[in-house]
């Protein structure tokens, strides 16, 4: 198997680090293997975790190895479209310069154009999402109604119109908002397991933040994975 680790190579953590070195490298296990997630679909959410702290080198080593993997660009797709919605422009560019660097480009399809939001239409997926309006997206909807029309159809491209499956699509937000240590974690936990994925698939999905973010990036999540009615320290 293809490691992707660049610490053994620091010596002064070899000679002085071996319990860090040997951590890291069962973390590294977990990434680089098929389990409850396929390898090569952690290597993708590794891979704009890395994007998303601003890490272009690790992104390309983690695609590259997916590319090893099987992974095709439909899939890488996705890692496209979310990062579009949930970091914006500029990493955006930044992975898709990575990916036409791996990827061969096949010709993308023609899609039909996107038509005007109806009046309430974002704000019932809203609803049926979250189950409830979000204060932010409740103020959007009130103060910049166009905004909120157009967060909505963001939302839909990053799970309901996304390449890859919903769950899937899930879990790889989930390794982007572990990577930042974010808040916005806990819906989409929710949302992983609303489209039917288990406890480990989203382990394993956050745990693929962790080159780029550190073990912070679990201790962020990890709780939210409580079981109900659990008490913590039990």
């Amino acid at each position: 198997m293809t490691r992707t680790s660049q610490l053994d190579k620091l010596s002064f953590l070899n000679g002085h680090a071996p319990y860090t070195l040997a951590g890291y490298a069962r973390f590294r296990e977990i990434i680089d293997s098929d389990g409850a997630v396929p390898a090569r679909l952690k290597a993708l959410f590794a891979a704009v975790a890395a994007i998303d702290r601003r890490y272009p080198d690790l992104a390309r080593r983690e695609l590259a190895r997916g590319a090893k993997l099987g992974l095709s660009v439909r899939e890488v797709t996705a890692g496209l479209i979310v990062l579009s919605s949930l970091r914006g422009e500029g990493a955006a560019i930044e992975f898709a310069g990575i990916v036409a660097d791996i990827f061969a480009s096949p010709d993308a399809p023609t899609a039909e154009p996107v038509g005007e939001v109806a009046p309430g239409e974002a704000e019932a997926n809203f609803r049926n999402y979250f189950g409830t309006i979000p204060a932010p997206l409740a103020q959007l909807i009130r103060i910049v109604p166009g905004a909120a029309d157009a967060y909505y159809l963001m939302r839909r491209g990053s799970i309901d119109a996304n390449p890859i499956s919903a769950k899937e699509g899930e879990l790889l937000l989930l390794a982007i908002l572990a990577a930042g240590y974010s808040p916005m974690a806990a819906t989409h936990v929710r949302g992983a397991r609303n489209a039917g994925a288990t406890d480990e698939e989203i382990a394993e999905a956050v745990l693929c933040a962790v080159p780029s973010a550190g073990i912070a990036a679990w201790m962020g999540v990890g709780a939210m994975l409580e079981p109900a009615g659990a008490e913590a320290g039990t």
